[in-house]
């Protein structure tokens, strides 16, 4: 019989991580604008924070990263026509007076793009916009950089309208083979973001650039060396798993891209960035992000390899994984490894590595984990998904790879310094 397990329902909200010390950020300066109450970035990030948080405001087909990413885009776009320092996105305006209000342009664009994928919230993000305006003095000033935001923000959506993300998901068919994917225990979920690997990129050119190399064979000592690892370390009932272990097994159980957002929020904090260099990091981290899951599920549905728990399954009916139920993909590369190192590329390129902060998990509530740099959360953040029985190891180091591989192409291409 089928182990059974009493779940925890712990109620999901939008907590930020808290900044506890921080190293001076290498490629940017202090900013002056000390007397600005509230970035606008990251107010309307949180405010997405809450959106997807909140139960069913998300289509279950439709990644949340493309939504960070709009708004991102639409964000510094709307912002970098006004200052005009870095090369834009997709949108340069001709004759945008200096003198239009930034705040304005960043929270009109936040509010148009939010308010086209989430029309249900907007009541909220209405009067989330009136505040904001309101704290501008009317004025050409002010309308300028309504008129902006306005006009970014469709330019931005209307090029994302087609990008693939609202194509039907190809049907997955599971195949009795050694190795092949097929639906998990206990539930049996079907395959999801079949489609996602055919989504437009934000900043790469094209997904299959950044492919791993094929996982390795079932007869490789790689495969039967890490099998018999999260056999042991990320069964529900593992004895070879430590306490500790066990706690970040659970911890990064949400949804990973919403973690690395406020990591991000927390970093900007911290070294002070005024809205120009917070609209430029968030739109690199979430381009990251973003591309690094279309490129993850791409690799998933080339390689469509099994999870952990089927081949437990077919030698131990009894084995289940830490947090039960599997993930609904296969298994190569790591998710959570992938988007963890995209998103620490950019804030180490951006920032530098070594960099003090807590993280407050957004499915244990109340519970902290302390990190001296990025790469100290991301490798955790993807070793979890090992000590939670839902990957192989080569899965995490492949999906490392992979999410360093597409930022770094971010970076170096991407939202660069305006030539004059």
């Amino acid at each position: 019989m089928r182990k059974m397990l009493v779940v925890a329902a712990f109620m999901c909200a939008s907590l930020q991580a808290q900044v506890t010390s921080g190293s001076r950020t290498r490629h940017e300066q202090p900013p002056t604008n000390t007397n600005q109450s509230v970035n606008p970035v990251i107010e309307w990030n949180r405010t997405l924070l809450v959106i997807v948080r909140t139960p069913g405001a998300q289509p279950s087909t439709v990644h949340s990263t493309r939504s960070f990413a709009i708004l991102h885009a639409a964000i510094y776009d709307a912002v970098n026509n006004i200052a005009g320092e870095f090369n834009p996105y997709l949108v340069r305006l001709a004759d945008v007076p200096p003198q239009t209000s930034k705040v304005a342009a960043a929270d009109q664009a936040a509010h148009d793009v939010l308010l086209s994928i989430y029309p249900a919230f907007q009541a909220t993000l209405d009067t989330e916009l009136q505040q904001d305006l309101a704290q501008i003095p009317d004025g050409k000033v002010k309308n300028d950089g309504i008129t902006v935001g306005q006009t970014v923000a469709a330019q931005i959506l209307a090029f994302r309208a087609n990008d693939g993300s609202g194509a039907p998901q190809p049907g997955f068919t599971d195949k009795n083979i050694p190795g092949f994917y097929r639906a998990t225990p206990p539930d049996f979920t079907p395959a999801d973001f079949t489609q996602w690997g055919d989504v437009t990129p934000f900043a790469i050119v094209n997904a299959r650039e950044f492919l791993p190399d094929p996982p390795p064979a079932l007869t490789d000592k790689e495969y039967i060396r890490d099998l018999a690892e999260v056999q042991s370390i990320g069964e529900i009932d593992s004895t070879t798993r430590t306490p500790e272990q066990t706690l970040i097994g659970n911890f990064w159980g949400g949804k990973i891209q919403n973690y690395w957002n406020e990591i991000t929020q927390t970093a900007a904090i911290a070294h002070n960035l005024n809205l120009e260099q917070s609209a430029r990091v968030f739109a690199l981290a979430n381009f990251g992000m973003a591309d690094a899951t279309i490129s993850f599920f791409e690799a998933k549905y080339i390689y469509h390899f099994w999870r952990p728990v089927t081949p437990a399954e077919l030698t131990d009916s009894d084995w289940l994984p830490l947090s039960t139920k599997t993930a609904p993909d296969p298994s190569y590369p790591g998710a959570h490894s992938a988007t963890s190192s995209a998103a620490a590329t950019v804030l180490a390129f951006y920032f530098g590595d070594k960099f003090t902060f807590d993280v407050t998990s957004e499915v244990l509530p109340g519970v902290t984990r302390h990190f001296p740099s990025f790469s100290a959360a991301k490798r955790e953040a993807g070793l979890s998904r090992i000590y939670a029985g839902q990957h192989f190891r080569f899965d995490h180091l492949a999906g490392l790879r992979l999410g360093r591989e597409v930022s770094r192409s971010v970076d170096e291409t991407t939202l660069r310094a305006e030539e004059h």
